[in-house]
C-alpha cells in the first residue's frame, strides 16, 4: 500500500512545487489545495484572511518587482488596522492585471521605505503610514497612524516632514488633521476608534492613564480615563473573554472601585454605537455632580 503524499504547508507556487517533484498538476487541481492567484496555491483547509491573501499576493508579484504595501504591509508589520475582507495590496513597477482579492498599485519603494517581514518585502511602517493616511477617511487614517507609529516607533508628525520633502503628493492636505488626532499610545484600533468617538462628542479622554495609590505606586493603567471624575473606560477585545482574563479584570475593577473609581467596559460591537457615548456622558455627569456635592 502506498503512503499518502505529504500536504505542502502554507502558500506556494504551483510551478515550483511541480518542478521540484513535490506534487503533480493533477493533485493541485483536486480538493486538497485551492488556487488563490494564478500559480499560487495553499492547502484548502487554511483559514482565509488578509494574512493568507497577502502572502499569496507577494508570491504572485515577487518576480514582477512586487512589494507588499497598504493594509498587507501593516498586518505583517504587526499593525493590523484593515477593515474586514480587505484586499491584499502590492506595489509593482509595471502593469499587473488586478485579480479578485488583490489591489495593485504602482511604485518602486526602496531604501528605508522597505523592510522584510515573514519572508516578504514590505513597505516600512513610515512609508505604509504615508500611503494609507493620504487615502483613507480621516478616522481610519488616525487608526492606521496610531497602529503604525506604535510598532514603527516614530512620531506621527514625521508625516508632515515628509510632506515638505514631497510637496503635491496626492491626499497630503488632510494630514494635518490626522496627525493632530493621532496618539501612538493606543494599543489597538478599536481603542483608537473609541477615543475618536468620544472626542468627537466633546468627551476627549486621557490615553493609557496610570492610576496611582496614595503612596504614588501605579495600581493600574487603563485605556482611557477621566481623572477628575475617576472614570476609567476600557476596550475589551477577544482576549478579555477568557475565564482567567475575566477574573483578572473583575479583580482590578474591584481594586479601583475601592479607590473611588468606576470602570466602564465596551466590546467590539459597542464601538461606534450612540449608546456608548450616551453611557460615558451620563456617567461623567453623575460622577462630576457627585464630586462637586462632596466637595
Amino acid at each position: 500500500m502506498g503512503h499518502p503524499e505529504r500536504v505542502i504547508d502554507g502558500v506556494f507556487l504551483g510551478s515550483e512545487a511541480v518542478a521540484a517533484g513535490l506534487i503533480t498538476w493533477g493533485r493541485l487541481r483536486g480538493r486538497t489545495y485551492r488556487r488563490i492567484f494564478p500559480d499560487v496555491y495553499a492547502p484548502a483547509d487554511l483559514r482565509d484572511g488578509l494574512r493568507l491573501r497577502s502572502l499569496a499576493a507577494y508570491l504572485f508579484a515577487r518576480d514582477r518587482g512586487g512589494v507588499l504595501g497598504g493594509f498587507s504591509a501593516a498586518l505583517l508589520l504587526g499593525a493590523d488596522c484593515a477593515p474586514p475582507r480587505a484586499s491584499a495590496e502590492v506595489l509593482v513597477e509595471r502593469y499587473v492585471r488586478p485579480r479578485p482579492g488583490l489591489l495593485v498599485r504602482y511604485g518602486t519603494p526602496s531604501g528605508p521605505d522597505v523592510t522584510t517581514e515573514a519572508g516578504c518585502t514590505v513597505t516600512s511602517a513610515r512609508r505604509t503610514a504615508w500611503d494609507l493616511c493620504r487615502r483613507l477617511p480621516p478616522a481610519e487614517a488616525v487608526v492606521a497612524l496610531d497602529a503604525l507609529a506604535r510598532v514603527g516607533r516614530f512620531r506621527p508628525d514625521e508625516l508632515l516632514h515628509r510632506r515638505v520633502a514631497e510637496p503635491g503628493a496626492r491626499g497630503c492636505r488632510s494630514l494635518d488633521a490626522v496627525v493632530a488626532l493621532a496618539d501612538p499610545r493606543a494599543e489597538s484600533p478599536p481603542e483608537t476608534r473609541l477615543r475618536l468617538q468620544l472626542g468627537a462628542a466633546g468627551l476627549a479622554p486621557e490615553v493609557q492613564y496610570r492610576i496611582r495609590d496614595e503612596y504614588g505606586f501605579v495600581v493600574a493603567r487603563v485605556d482611557l480615563a477621566y481623572p477628575e471624575a475617576r472614570l476609567a473606560v476600557e476596550y475589551d477585545g477577544a482576549d478579555h473573554f477568557t475565564r482567567n482574563r475575566r477574573e483578572r479584570d473583575a479583580q482590578r475593577d474591584t481594586t479601583l472601585a475601592a479607590m473611588g473609581w468606576v470602570t466602564l467596559r465596551f466590546g467590539h460591537d459597542q464601538i461606534g454605537a450612540a449608546q456608548t457615548v450616551d453611557l460615558v456622558h451620563r456617567t461623567l455627569l453623575e460622577r462630576t455632580t457627585a464630586a462637586r456635592r462632596a466637595g
